[in-house]
């Protein structure tokens, strides 16, 4: 059985980044590019992915995912001098595909189908040295072109620093994505020669040096946007435009209604529910689930948030948290990260929770702060109430129980329990605990203190008859007493 190695050239700096982080790992769709090039060779199906990365690059390690062997380019020269260092880890029967860490918009159907087609070629009598992938660009500056014979027959690629002003012409460009044999790779990388512009081993180099051992190469064409490669800001911006389009078309094949795709953000890996509809200006990020059946925007941000059926979020955030079935969050809410919302809790306007549990039917309506708590089902939070969690050195939990209720502008100074069905008065500062069933009530008592007002002011009369008079003096501009 054939087994089919993928190669990563991942140890390129990207100076024309203008970044002090690898270029590989600039996100596309919320992951890094590379990671996004290695889903792609497991799509396809390969068995098992080399990465080639610089020394010390251990985050670009990482990025290429468990299970990746990695190798290290201690002196980069070139393309060819990086697959060179691939080599050791590759069997001479293997089938390898060459792929670059920049270019994310790869996909394992194109994968596949070169995989598919070398080996289709090699069964062919003379077999086959090489295929390869290439596109056709409206302006393909930068990369290098494909020159073919009279009969169409790939012959060289030329890189863009090496073309003649003819050779500039041609729209058909190397992807730098190809497919050969172990064998082929151990024998052609170390021939290569730094006989270009750039004083560099170049990859495209094996294509000449095939041709001139009379072995033939294929070209498989595929979509421009696929073998975009990613060497400037702009560029990236671009493909993430097309990761985004791509997704939310998936989306909206999936039974998801998008009402401006040109305003609406998806990552990577997040999934959406059939029949949720998404409004403008809402970004769902890396690690987001969305069930059935919700309506999400306008103004979403969730981040890693997991989302139930027929939830609304609308001009809020969720960080990295759990919203039940059948609740509501917004507007101008903030759910932080480690908060779970249970079935039809409400979160409302400017409230804010944090690493906190709250039950079912609960309801955070507006201008309240719940941190490090423990809410049971059907509690009321009142306006304004804080839950203080935080004593300048530690935090501390709060627990409240069933169907309890938390009047307006209520302090509850954590370490605290609520009883069940406990009720707290508007304004109190609590610092114990409640018992179930118990009113509390802690604040300063009212005092009223009759006729104050007539006593420091006067009446009614004696105050109008001075304003009255102040006015007038106001008129003829002379200055108030």
């Amino acid at each position: 059985m054939v087994t089919i190695c993928g190669v990563v050239l991942a140890a390129g700096q990207g100076k024309r980044m203008h970044s002090d982080l690898p270029k590989v790992l600039h996100c596309v769709g919320g992951r890094p590019m590379v990671s996004l090039v290695c889903d792609a060779l497991r799509g396809a199906g390969v068995d098992r992915i080399v990465g080639v990365v610089s020394p010390g690059a251990q985050d670009v390690a990482q990025a290429l995912g468990d299970g990746v062997t990695v190798v290290y380019q201690d002196n980069p020269q070139g393309t060819g001098d990086a697959a060179r260092c691939a080599v050791p880890e590759v069997a001479a029967d293997d089938i390898v595909v060459l792929v670059y860490g920049d270019t994310p918009l790869l996909q394992p159907e194109t994968l596949r189908g070169l995989i598919g087609e070398h080996l289709r070629e090699m069964r062919q009598p003379g077999g086959i040295g090489l295929s390869m992938v290439t596109a056709t660009l409206s302006d393909p500056t930068g990369y290098g072109r494909i020159i073919r014979d009279d009969g169409g027959q790939v012959v060289a690629i030329v890189e863009q620093g090496d073309c003649t002003p003819e050779q500039a012409q041609i729209t058909e460009i190397n992807s730098g994505i190809y497919c050969l044999s172990g064998r082929v790779m151990a024998d052609c990388l170390p021939r290569l020669r730094r006989t270009n512009a750039q004083a560099e081993l170049q990859l495209t180099d094996i294509v000449g040096m095939l041709i001139e051992d009379g072995q033939r190469v294929a070209a498989i064409p595929a979509a421009a946007e696929e073998v975009l490669g990613i060497n400037s800001r702009d560029r990236l911006a671009e493909a993430n435009a097309v990761f985004r389009r791509r997704r939310l078309d998936q989306l909206m094949q999936g039974g998801v209604t998008v009402v401006d795709p040109a305003t609406t953000f998806v990552d990577a890996g997040v999934e959406v529910g059939q029949d949720t509809v998404i409004w403008p200006g809402s970004y769902l990020l890396a690690g987001t689930a969305v069930g059935r059946g919700c309506i999400i925007g306008p103004g979403a941000h969730l981040a890693g948030a997991r989302i139930g059926e027929r939830v609304r979020v609308w001009y809020s955030t969720v960080e990295d948290s759990e919203v039940g079935d059948d609740c509501t969050v917004g507007p101008y809410a903030h759910v932080r990260p480690d908060t779970v919302l249970g079935r039809g809790a409400k979160v409302g306007n400017f409230a804010e929770i944090k690493n906190s549990r709250v039950g079912e039917g609960t309801k955070v309506s507006h201008h309240s702060y719940v941190g490090d708590a423990d809410l049971g089902a059907d509690v009321n939070i009142g306006a304004g109430v804080v839950f203080v969690n935080y004593d300048g050195r530690r935090k501390h939990r709060t627990q409240v129980g069933d169907r309890a209720f938390i009047g307006c502008n209520v302090n509850l100074v954590a370490p605290v329990a609520v009883g069940r069905r406990a009720y707290i008065a508007c304004g109190s500062s609590i610092t114990a605990d409640v018992p179930p069933g118990a009113l509390a009530i802690a604040r300063a008592r009212q005092t009223s203190i009759e006729g104050w007002v007539e006593r420091r002011f006067g009446t009614e009369e004696d105050q109008d008859a001075r304003n009255h008079h102040h006015g007038a003096e106001d008129k003829q501009g002379a200055p108030h007493k």
